[in-house]
């Protein structure tokens, strides 16, 4: 098909040479599970071998990935030039919006001689229709699991990688510092978002994998409450969190504000919230493991009282997000239980928050980076409470 002028790789995140490493380290991990292929249908993983990106995944698009060999992406017409701005994959199967999808992936399976393979998919992925699965599962008889495959490389972040990171918390920094400044009486959270959203596009943001979680009033008592037209009084609270990106990489920054006197409860929350968030870092290094920090955290919040508040994961890994998360969780948490030990490389966003349920919330965070000797947080926002005369 005729490029039309869009010249490969034109868009590209990364260096042709970035991508090729990340499917050759991709590749090994499939020969080590006794794969011959895997068909990735997340954008998030399709992303990180190739750096094809779009708001349209909501259409069908694969990367077969076989264990040697280039890989081959199927995709549908409309993302064809958009895929060749992205990537550096000379290889695309285009189908058309009156073909079926599934069935012109099949064919491409059966073309590369994949067919009687083993082929994995991700069972775990958020858009692995069922349909794919059982068309999958009808041609080839069984259909493996190649779930954390890719997962387990990105978690740990390269230096490119921390520079969009770097990036995007600067972007986040500025869309905070501008919904803190529009904190004021008879402000509402759409203002407060308003302000937030022009100020980190304005410094060069694309699209968020989720909209910032923004409330006020007692409507922040409600977790995950997004702006819903409700103005500030003369003695309210305003919860502020948002992510931003570059390059589809997520930095996030959680604050707190509050309009006229600070209720002593929500003054003793506010501490514990920061005792809770400085303990936690102070464990973060290499070597420990991802639920050593959640622990100290924890039990600062226990030991003042607020175990019901808090219940929670602390934090989890950053980096890659399509809608509708700004979070790699599903990669790796800091939570109880989780054994993993931390490497340098790895990205978090630690959000410790305290809430009474449909009164007010309190809470705080940093994006941080582990290195060689402890951690680097990627923000500059001060963490204090904001305080906004009534």
């Amino acid at each position: 098909m005729d490029s039309a002028g869009v010249v490969l790789g034109q868009e590209s995140a990364f260096p042709r040479d970035e991508y090729e490493k990340r499917q050759a380290r991709a590749q090994a991990g499939l020969a080590r599970a006794g794969l011959d292929a895997l068909v990735i249908t997340g954008p998030e993983n399709i992303f990180y071998l190739t750096g094809q990106q779009t708001p349209g995944y909501y259409t069908f698009q694969a990367l077969v990935l076989p264990a040697e060999g280039d890989p081959v992406f199927v995709i549908r017409q409309l993302e064809y030039f958009n895929f060749i701005a992205n990537t550096f994959i000379s290889d695309a199967e285009v189908y058309q919006d009156s073909e079926d999808p599934i069935g012109f992936l099949m064919k491409v399976i059966t073309r590369k001689g994949l067919s009687g393979k083993r082929v994995a998919i991700d069972k775990r992925g958020w858009f692995l229709p069922i349909a794919v699965y059982e068309t999958l599962q009808s041609a080839l008889g069984t259909v493996h699991d190649g779930a954390g495959i890719v997962e387990a490389l990105r978690a740990v972040k390269s230096p490119l990688e921390v520079e969009k990171l770097e990036t995007a918390a600067s972007y986040v920094d500025a869309g905070m510092r501008a919904g803190l400044a529009a904190v004021r009486a008879g402000a509402s959270d759409n203002d407060l978002v308003a302000a937030m959203m022009e100020a980190a596009i304005r410094a060069g943001s694309e699209y968020m994998g989720m909209e910032p979680l923004v409330s006020t009033g007692r409507r922040t008592g409600v977790p995950h409450g997004t702006w819903r037209r409700t103005a500030l009084s003369a003695n309210d609270p305003a919860f502020l969190e948002m992510a931003a990106v570059h390059d589809r990489y997520h930095a996030a920054l959680m604050r707190s504000a509050w309009v006229g006197p600070v209720p002593q409860e929500a003054e003793d929350m506010m501490k514990v919230c920061q005792d809770a968030l400085a303990a936690a870092l102070d464990e973060i290094r290499p070597g420990v493991a991802c639920e050593v920090p959640h622990i100290a955290c924890q039990k600062v919040i226990d030991a003042a009282g607020y175990t019901d508040n808090f219940r929670k994961r602390l934090g989890y890994s950053v980096g890659i997000s399509f809608a509708p998360d700004w979070g790699e969780g599903a990669i790796l948490s800091l939570n109880a239980g989780v054994k993993i030990a931390l490497q340098p490389g790895m990205t978090f966003h630690l959000p410790p928050a305290l809430r009474i349920y449909g009164r007010f919330t309190v809470g705080v965070s940093e994006t941080i980076v582990v290195t060689e000797t402890g951690w680097r947080q990627l923000g500059t926002v001060p963490r204090a409470l904001t305080r906004i005369d009534a």
